[in-house]
């Protein structure tokens, strides 16, 4: 699986977390078919989950006019991948991490959702 890919299905599976207060574990054996359980995407989800406090401190402290609680479900998961991938994962590139978290925003949120994620996220890196 590219990572393009293991980074939509990361979204999906973290959205359905946050909103569902599901195990992980449970999620992705029941989400997702075995030739999906790819180790970049498993990394994603649980690296997101295990550092879901430290990620929403770093977003807290840079969202401006806004609060962890209000953002939309689309923006603050994106956020959360994009951080943790900024903050944890060292082979990754930090403007990658970015545009990826773009794209998945503009696919999955509103007309304003990239520029907000984008926004936030050079924010985060400044």
């Amino acid at each position: 699986m590219k990572r393009h890919a293991a980074r939509e299905k990361a979204f999906q599976l973290l959205f359905q977390l946050d909103l569902l207060d599901e195990d992980v574990e449970i999620t992705i054996q029941e989400r997702l078919e075995e030739e999906e359980q790819d180790e970049f995407l498993v990394h994603l989800v649980n690296g997101v989950v295990r550092h879901k406090q430290d990620i929403d401190n770093v977003l807290a402290e840079n969202l401006e006019n806004w609060s962890l609680p209000r953002l939309p479900a689309v923006e603050k998961t994106v956020l959360r991948i994009a951080t943790f991938e900024i903050n944890f994962l060292e082979d990754v590139p930090t403007n990658v991490s970015i545009n990826e978290a773009v794209e998945i925003a503009n696919r999955y949120g509103d007309e304003k959702s990239g520029k907000f994620v984008n926004g936030v996220l050079s924010k985060i890196i400044k």
